[in-house]
């Protein structure tokens, strides 16, 4: 890791080297890969492709999703964004691209979106290392979860701008076992 780790909007010349990113299968399982996310996400306004650069070099790559698509993970905030798809490359895996990138978060969407109070993920109770990554970079579990696509999920929270956090016992919550 050279230290000059940061966050961008996705452009397209970083297309053919995010579409080449890999992951073995049991990463992969956990997460939508570029070739899978980036096209949707480019087609949705409230989906903001995001690219985790060393240098000029794409390492990693997430989508936040804000807002009014997010109700079937989260409603508890209409300013809530969704940080989903989240990947080190495999060849990038082990240098601390993800720890930086989950330091650098809170003040990237600040910046960037300003007004979201509140970011969130859902994380597969499975996926222990991503639980613990988020966990030590300030999320907080307060109980939320949701059933996803491969089984049982945490949503973590991180407030932004003092923002309220949202727990299971809150009316606005929507994920339960009932649903919405």
């Amino acid at each position: 890791m050279s230290g000059s780790i940061r966050l961008v909007h996705y452009e397209d010349k970083y297309k053919e080297n995010l579409l080449a990113f890999f992951l073995p299968k049991e990463q992969e399982e956990f997460t939508g890969m570029p070739a899978d996310t980036l096209e949707p996400a480019l087609q949705d306004v409230n989906r903001h492709p995001t690219v985790i650069l060393d240098g000029d070099t794409a390492v990693g790559f997430f989508v936040l999703h804000g807002w009014e698509g997010i109700a079937d993970v989260y409603s508890g905030g209409s300013r809530a964004m969704l940080f989903r798809a989240f990947l080190i490359d495999y060849a990038s895996q082990g240098k601390g691209y993800a720890k930086a990138a989950m330091e650098l978060l809170p003040s990237y969407i600040g910046t960037r979106y300003p007004g979201t109070n509140e970011v969130v993920l859902s994380v597969n109770e499975e996926n222990s290392f991503a639980l613990r990554l988020y966990l030590a970079a300030g999320f907080q579990d307060n109980g939320l979860r949701r059933m996803g696509p491969k089984g049982p999920q945490k949503i973590l929270q991180y407030p932004l701008l003092g923002a309220a956090i949202i727990s299971p016992s809150s009316p606005s919550f929507c994920g339960g076992p009932s649903g919405c």
